[in-house]
């Protein structure tokens, strides 16, 4: 059984959308798109090594598989490049076009079940990079063992957040926290025994 984490940046009020730029996810009239985008020279170096300098395969949602495979097959080599590149990516998509980055491939219609057995494989960790709706799938089922979160000191007001509205009551145990110069805040939050608090 391996492991499937969230790695996710938010603000002090809990959005994940669109943090790198303006248009990235202006759905649901969002306005506040690229809040996380100043911090970005001083979070992306910690972000890069503590979770994501050893190998995993990717959970996207449709939104988020889009941005990435627009960007990260044309990057400048580096090793951030080269895992994600190579990496197996699984897309919970509804949409029969092709997954054209490479070693990519379209879970099944029904996620949880496809998550389920992804998650009974052998193979490196699972970790989910943004994607939002299919986080909060996730959740609804326990199916989240571990949050890599990066609060960055910004408040937007409204967004599509980390945990939503309606959310299965649930205690995380808080394995570490880390304060970074910039302001930004880096903890990780592993599901505990029992889910009310």
């Amino acid at each position: 059984m391996r492991e499937l984490g969230v790695l996710a940046f938010v603000t002090v009020d809990g959005v994940m959308q669109s943090p790198s730029a303006p248009g990235e996810d202006p759905s649901g009239g969002f306005t506040e798109g690229g809040w996380a985008a100043p911090y970005w020279d001083g979070v992306m170096p910690h972000v890069e090594r503590t979770a994501m300098a050893s190998p995993y395969d990717i959970l996207f949602g449709r939104k988020t598989y889009d941005i990435f495979a627009g960007h990260w097959p044309n990057a400048p080599k580096s090793d951030v490049a080269d895992l994600l590149n190579s990496a197996r990516k699984y897309v919970a998509t509804a949409r029969g076009d092709a997954l054209t980055w490479e070693n990519s491939r379209a879970l099944a219609d029904d996620v949880v079940s496809a998550v389920q057995r992804l998650k009974s494989e052998d193979g490196p960790r699972l970790q989910i990079h943004g994607s939002a709706a299919l986080i909060q799938t996730l959740l609804a089922t326990d199916l989240i063992d571990v949050f890599q979160i990066w609060t960055f000191p910004v408040v937007v007001g409204a967004g599509k957040r980390l945990f939503e509205a309606g959310v299965t009551p649930r205690r995380y145990a808080l394995q570490s926290v880390e304060a970074l110069e910039i302001g930004v805040v880096h903890q990780v939050l592993r599901r505990a025994e029992g889910n009310a608090p």
